[in-house]
């Protein structure tokens, strides 16, 4: 149990302070970067830190079901997906150099906030869990939809980031739903949305 739980910590503390890494290629690297007035570099590094922030959300989530999930199979399975979101975490981080801008200030407090949740989703059980992470996964592909809108025109490295990232949370909606992901209640699903768009809206600017 201590190995475990220094295991948990270093994750934790390499997620929110350490470089991500990434195995596979970063998603539109080679593709020439465009040409961005300050306005235009201020908004794509506000839409890439919001979803930087929701990387850091994801990989807490995730930790914290895992580490409560009574069925070992679905703990590899949600430790598959958090290695994803891994990368995701490093493509976001690596675009937001790119551009000048910087993290959020606020990511250990994003970072303790998701991974209670995640805890207390695996506390209640499995497939309410599995719930939880598909609805999760649905809002944040409505969430990079919108962002995908608002890229300024040409911006086709941050594209390229943000559409494999919708492809890939698709797949962990599909994934929780394959194994058993009980249906949220509708308030539950209205609640998630409100704390979404407080975090959403806080990240942009601090």
């Amino acid at each position: 149990m201590l190995d475990e739980l220094i295991v948990e910590f270093d994750r934790a503390l390499r997620t929110v302070f350490a470089p991500a890494k990434s195995r596979r290629p970063r998603p539109g690297c080679d593709l020439p970067e465009a040409v961005f007035d300050e306005r235009g570099k201020r908004q794509v590094a506000s839409l890439i830190r919001v979803d930087h922030v929701g990387e850091v959300c994801a990989q807490a989530l995730y930790q914290g079901q895992a580490l409560t999930s009574r069925d070992p199979a679905i703990t590899v399975s949600l430790r598959e997906a958090g290695e994803q979101e891994t990368e995701h975490l490093a493509w976001t981080e690596q675009r937001l150099a790119e551009v000048g801008g910087r993290k959020s200030l606020l990511n250990p407090l994003w970072y303790a906030g998701a991974l209670g949740i995640g805890l207390v989703a695996g506390r209640i059980g499995d497939r309410v869990s599995l719930g939880f992470l598909a609805e999760t996964e649905r809002q944040v592909g409505v969430h990079l939809a919108g962002h995908l809108e608002r890229l300024p025109e040409g911006d086709g490295r941050s594209r390229a980031i943000l559409e494999q990232m919708a492809l890939d949370e698709a797949g962990h909606a599909d994934r929780a739903q394959s194994l058993g992901a009980a249906e949220l209640p509708a308030p539950v699903k209205l609640a998630m949305k409100f704390a979404a768009k407080v975090m959403t809206g806080t990240a942009s600017r601090i």
